[in-house]
């Protein structure tokens, strides 16, 4: 059968890329079918960073495509199992770091970086610790291998390549409509082209974008889940000299708070040097902030941007974290006309809407030129605003300047996952032959997990062939 093959793989992120390498690696003769509702790597640029506003594109090409959203955007890899997923609770800490390096050897066979940040200034790092110790923040170590937007795409060019000319079949601008399933086993998937394709190995690694899609999928299967974590919050934007010493010792300083009101845990999250503000648009028209940050010197800004994310667990009968985060997004996106919120830091304190004429007098200068200036309490629920209000506080213990009347914060930004697919070991759904991985399983949050997460998976497969 011409519409049979060995594995079907949902989804061209990290996930299922790095899948696909180790399948095809190992078994040359397997038949693989990648179906990515996004375009080829080399079909996906965004017209606003050259006309300057969005125009509207069926599907987003920041969002999808291949290698993903967060892969297009910055393209940084942290080193450590302590950042980017859960792959410690289901795997271990010693067999995740294992799947990190084999995984960053890839990203390196393939022409990434080899210089990494945050091994080789150990004083300059333990000044760091002190004064996040002394802020009651932790500091989380963690290597970080930047590719780079720019130099990103090239990489996952020459990975898309490989992977097609050892025969991995990829179906773009393709939407996985359904899963088929038949005694708690699965069988196949149907697309929006009227396509109906069959294998009893199924890996979806459909990414923050496909969450949705994803939640949906489980609900109407009975695929085992529990409630997730909504990580919402603000992409937070000052000049570089703020972020110098950090920016040059650590590049990204991960560090974590849990605020005094209401022990809510909030984090720092990709931390742009030199980078730009920007925005990611989903199906729904929902817009989102996000950063960039570029290798190449000419297209470096003047500012330093990063998220700091609210973490929240709820209980029941709660249990849609996607449409919680897309309800608070969707509040901003009415204020905006369907953009980005921006708000000083002293108006933010003050409670009061921040204007044009406002935002003109400081020494920053914002990098989304069409954010609209607006008041984020009219948005963000209270709870999230001190809880922002006070780590933004406490990192200024770190790197004054951080807390000051021009800082700049977007808003709004929200990671989206779906609830937590249950798996085992194996990444195996409730569902015989399902497999969930990476973010839009809630299994990771970040490339370099993802990325492993893929070579995981699969292994798992190819030991069950063998079987």
């Amino acid at each position: 059968m011409d519409n049979k093959y060995d594995v079907i793989i949902i989804g061209a992120g990290p996930s299922g890329i790095f899948c696909a390498y180790e399948l095809i690696e190992n078994k040359p003769d397997m038949r693989i079918l990648i179906i990515e509702k996004g375009r080829s790597i080399e079909k996906r640029s965004c017209p606003k960073r050259v006309t300057g506003r969005c125009m509207g594109c069926k599907p987003c090409n920041i969002t999808t495509g291949f290698a993903g959203a967060g892969a297009f955007s910055d393209g940084k890899l942290s080193l450590s199992p302590d950042v980017g997923g859960n792959l410690p609770e289901i795997l271990g800490y010693d067999e995740t770091r294992k799947l990190m390096g084999e995984s960053d050897a890839i990203y390196l066979k393939f022409g990434a970086d080899k210089n990494v940040y945050g091994i080789d200034k150990k004083k300059e790092i333990e000044d760091i610790r002190r004064r996040a110790i002394k802020a009651n923040l932790k500091l989380i170590e963690c290597p970080i291998r930047h590719l780079g937007t720019e130099e990103g795409y090239k990489i996952y060019q020459r990975i898309q390549n490989w992977l097609q000319d050892k025969g991995v079949e990829m179906r773009f601008n393709t939407m996985v409509t359904d899963i088929l399933i038949e005694d708690s086993k699965v069988r196949g998937v149907v697309t929006d082209k009227g396509d109906t394709f069959y294998s009893d190995e199924i890996a979806a690694g459909i990414g923050r974008e496909g969450s949705d899609w994803f939640s949906h999928i489980c609900d109407r299967h009975g695929i085992e889940t529990q409630v997730g974590t909504v990580d919402i919050g603000v992409r937070v934007e000052v000049r570089d000299e703020i972020m110098d010493f950090l920016n040059k010792n650590l590049y990204e300083a991960k560090l974590v708070y849990h605020t005094p009101t209401f022990d809510d845990k909030v984090r720092t999250f990709c931390t742009n040097p030199s980078g730009e503000v920007a925005t990611e648009y989903y199906d729904d028209g929902l817009a989102v902030v996000n950063g960039h940050a570029y290798k190449s010197a000419d297209m470096k800004t003047e500012n330093t941007n990063f998220a700091l994310l609210v973490s929240k667990n709820f209980t029941k009968p709660f249990k849609t974290p996607i449409e919680y985060g897309k309800h608070v997004a969707q509040l901003s996106n009415m204020l905006c006309d369907g953009r980005i919120m921006v708000q000083t830091f002293g108006d933010f304190l003050r409670g009061r809407r921040t204007t044009e004429e406002r935002l003109c007098r400081t020494n920053l200068i914002p990098t989304l030129k069409d954010a609209v200036p607006g008041d984020l309490s009219l948005v963000l629920p209270y709870r999230i605003m001190l809880d922002i209000k006070e780590m933004l506080f406490a990192l200024d213990k770190v790197t004054p300047g951080i807390a000051s009347d021009e800082t700049l914060l977007y808003g709004v930004e929200v990671k989206f996952y779906s609830n937590k697919v249950i798996v085992d070991r194996n990444f195996e759904t409730s569902v015989r032959g399902l497999r969930a991985m990476g973010d839009g399983a809630s299994v990771t949050r970040g490339l370099q997990q993802a990325s492993a997460n893929g070579l995981c998976v699969a292994r798992a497969i190819l030991k069950k062939n063998q079987a």
